[in-house]
């Protein structure tokens, strides 16, 4: 699960990099203001995840029998990025609405992440 975890880290804090790239540039003058804010938020925690990810990742490299939570949060970490940092990539650039009725799930997941993450840290385990 390390490995995995070490290896999504790094794939999607680079993805969230090349969005924030792709906004500035190619999507400044296609989309409007408030629609870029939208996309950059997305960019924005998608890399703040990425490296919460990064952390489980080293994290569960110290120990040989990590607790449940942490994997959980690792979990819940990359579901959070693909529905929240997803849907407002997709609503910015689509325009369609509805799609910020998901973002907020996203977010439920990466708030249960840091949760399982903190009861991980209370286990003593690493």
């Amino acid at each position: 699960m390390t490995q995995i975890f070490l290896s999504i880290a790094a794939v999607l804090g680079g993805l969230s990099v090349a969005a924030g790239a792709f906004a500035s540039h190619a999507l400044r003058e296609k989309i409007s203001e408030r629609s870029l804010e939208i996309f950059e938020t997305g960019a924005r925690y998608q890399m703040y995840h990425a490296l919460a990810l990064l952390v489980v990742g080293l994290l569960l490299s110290r120990t040989e029998s990590p607790p449940s939570t942490l994997i959980a949060s690792g979990w819940l970490f990359i579901i959070g990025i693909a529905i929240f940092s997803g849907s407002l990539y997709a609503l910015s650039l689509t325009g369609i609405k509805i799609l910020g009725a998901i973002t907020p799930l996203g977010g439920v997941a990466f708030l249960a992440g840091w949760g399982a993450l903190a009861v991980a840290a209370g286990s003593g385990k690493f």
